[in-house]
């Protein structure tokens, strides 16, 4: 226990506090994880989607006979 009373005396009010990405940047370390974990879930969502329409407008549109306009 004495570590940590002096690993508080010497932070003071820092004490307990996550720490930043950046001085300057009021980002914390896990808010830039929890932001890498939403972008790559969308970007997940947007392949899946892409696969989707690329499926149906290669497959599903010519078998309704769309492809022959005139």
């Amino acid at each position: 226990m004495g570590e940590a009373k002096r690993r508080k005396s010497a932070l003071g009010d820092k004490y307990g506090q996550e720490a930043r990405i950046l001085p300057g940047i009021p980002i914390t370390k896990s808010q830039a994880d929890q932001f890498v974990k939403l972008t790559s879930k969308g970007a997940w969502i947007g392949i899946g989607l892409m696969i989707a329409a690329w499926f149906t407008v290669r497959f599903i549109g010519p078998a309704f006979g769309w492809w022959e306009v005139y």
